[in-house]
């Protein structure tokens, strides 16, 4: 193990514990202005329900902003100490990027923060409205520059290359490369999904306990109403992200569906354990042991044509590597199945207007945090899919990483 494979288990491990929080955050937020909003609008023990669910969750995102920060910071520095290489290559693209985020929206939550905390008994509750609107609406503009930047390190675009060093040329297409709105709503979604099933976990396991406080009750409907409309537009944005990585990266396509050799109407793997190195029954390297197929399927999903052409994984020179691509994203699409159930079955329970069993209440409590391992798993195959490129056609992983500590 080397400076290199070193460097990238620390970058790993750093940023896989950091986007635990913003996942959180930039929903969050959204939901106390919701819960603000309402406040306005209510009155008498509806209002005490809406006030003591804002008192609850606004502890909730004070700590997971902490967190974020404190993780953010130490995972900057390694830009610098362990991938130099990134910032003397892009750093004319990456910086201004970066300092964007804290100019536009880092500055804006640290400031504002304190008056959501702390200042209901000191401003008025329309000032204390407005900073949770800004605060909110800074989560969301970190989310935009950080998602920026992460998709044109996949898709670059608006760039000239000058002596080795990549420059900024079109500012605007920098931003909106071609994977960003993908990305960006992706992500915005898988936010609300988490903050759903966290909604509703906690809220469940509360009513487990018999605490039967309105606050609790109106938390879970809430949670039940963010996943039952949530799901379902994530599956739709998932099918154009999908779409728009076929066209930009299909190296990573083929290893997600363990598609070896370029076909019409390839079939989807629905389980099976791919081996990049066992000998095919064509006598070629790469073979999925134990597949379980449906033919046509993964044609028809990526292409919507029952013959659309998959390009083989064999075809291509750079690829990454196969089996963490295919697991993270069966396990992904899996627990969005289950979130679909839930948010589904939940409103449908709330249409008919019956009270939650308990099975379901243990269920929920169950998928807590099952937003955050949707979001690792599609964080993984989205990043490992991107190598051996660290920016796609511009630097690759191993180029960026610091000569001193490989010396």
């Amino acid at each position: 193990m080397d400076a290199f494979v070193l460097s990238r288990i620390q970058f790993a491990a750093n940023i896989s514990f950091h986007i635990l929080f913003p996942t959180i955050t930039i929903a969050l937020g959204w939901f106390l202005l919701l819960c603000k909003w309402r406040e306005h609008r209510s009155v008498g023990a509806q209002q005490a329900a809406w006030i003591a669910l804002y008192g609850f969750w606004v502890k909730v995102f004070a700590l997971s902003f902490a967190l974020g920060v404190v993780s953010g910071i130490t995972m900057s520095f390694q830009f610098g100490t362990n991938w130099p290489g990134f910032m003397n290559t892009v750093g004319n693209i990456a910086g201004p990027l970066l300092a964007y985020e804290v100019l536009t929206a880092f500055f804006l939550e640290a400031g504002f923060l304190g008056i959501m905390l702390f200042g209901r008994p000191r401003v008025s509750n329309t000032v204390h409205t407005i900073a949770t609107a800004l605060v909110a609406f800074g989560t969301t503009m970190s989310a935009f520059w950080i998602i920026a930047l992460n998709s044109w390190m996949h898709t670059p675009a608006g760039y000239t290359v000058v002596d080795g060093v990549v420059h900024a040329q079109d500012w605007w297409a920098i931003v909106f490369n071609p994977s960003f709105p993908y990305r960006l709503s992706h992500t915005l979604t898988a936010s609300t999904l988490t903050v759903a099933f966290l909604l509703t976990g906690i809220s469940a396991y509360r009513a487990l306990r018999g605490d039967k406080a309105p606050a609790v009750l109106l938390g879970l409907r809430i949670g039940l109403v963010m996943a039952a409309i949530g799901a379902p537009l994530q599956i739709v944005l998932g099918d154009l992200h999908g779409l728009n990585t076929l066209k930009h990266q299909p190296a990573k396509i083929a290893a997600i569906e363990a598609v070896w050799e370029t076909q019409n109407g390839a079939p989807l793997t629905v389980f099976g354990w791919p081996d990049a190195n066992a000998i095919g029954a064509d006598g070629k390297p790469g073979n999925t042991h134990l597949a379980v197929e449906v033919p046509k399927l993964a044609s028809l999903i990526l292409t919507h044509k029952l013959d659309g052409q998959i390009q083989g994984y064999r075809s291509f020179v750079d690829r990454p590597p196969v089996a963490p691509l295919f697991f993270g994203f069966r396990i992904m699409v899996g627990v969005g199945m289950l979130m679909l159930c839930c948010g589904l079955l939940g409103a449908y329970l709330m249409l008919r207007k019956r009270a939650f069993p308990r099975w379901f209440l243990r269920l929920l409590t169950g998928m807590m945090f099952s937003g955050w391992v949707a979001s690792l798993a599609g964080w993984y195959v989205t990043e490992i899919g991107r190598q051996p490129w660290l920016v796609t056609g511009l630097l690759r992983t191993r180029d960026a990483v610091s000569t001193n500590l490989a010396d």
